[in-house]
């Protein structure tokens, strides 16, 4: 009998802390991604968005920009999860390639701006110890951002690829 009351004790204490979890998220993570979208809508409006369409056009213009620069950008300032809403601005065939480049970026920008990818600072924290032995982590962490910077390249070209192909493939 007391295995029965353990298990019911510590079943009911999975879904206490499922419940916790939603709590923190409700307190933390939603209100500050529903302000940082307010906000930047505010600014779009407050700028034009023909104007930030126009701007975002220029700068996407170049393969190059479009699947480094704006995907850094976009971590550097909005963080993650905020940073895929920065695809808005794209065309219907790019949206998947910058998505791609900015989930490949989340992760190597955490070395030397942690804010970018908070939940992903503890693997960053667990690499470095171990690196932080025998060579210096600020080293590192920039090599990583630099390898982040090709990586993301090559993933968003390919990507931009395979969905201008199966879009046309779908269309014959």
């Amino acid at each position: 009998m007391n295995y029965l009351s353990s298990f019911a004790e510590h079943f009911t204490g999975l879904f206490q802390a499922a419940a916790d979890q939603f709590v923190s998220f409700i307190t933390g993570v939603i209100p500050l991604v529903a302000v940082m979208i307010l906000a930047v809508n505010a600014v779009i409006q407050f700028v034009g968005e023909q104007r930030v369409m126009n701007f975002m056009k220029k700068l996407t213009k170049f393969t190059i920009m479009r699947y480094t620069i704006l995907p850094f950008l976009a971590c550097f300032f909005f963080a993650n999860p905020m940073c895929y809403t920065v695809g808005k601005f794209l065309e219907e065939d790019y949206k998947p390639g910058f998505y791609d480049a900015t989930v490949s970026m989340l992760h190597p920008i955490t070395g030397l701006f942690p804010h970018a990818n908070s939940s992903e600072l503890f693997v960053w924290l667990g690499i470095s110890a171990g690196f932080g032995k025998v060579a210096n982590k600020s080293d590192l962490a920039v090599r990583y951002l630099l390898s982040a910077f090709v990586i993301i390249l090559v993933r968003g070209i390919v990507t931009e690829k395979l969905t201008i192909f199966l879009k046309h493939r779908r269309q014959a």
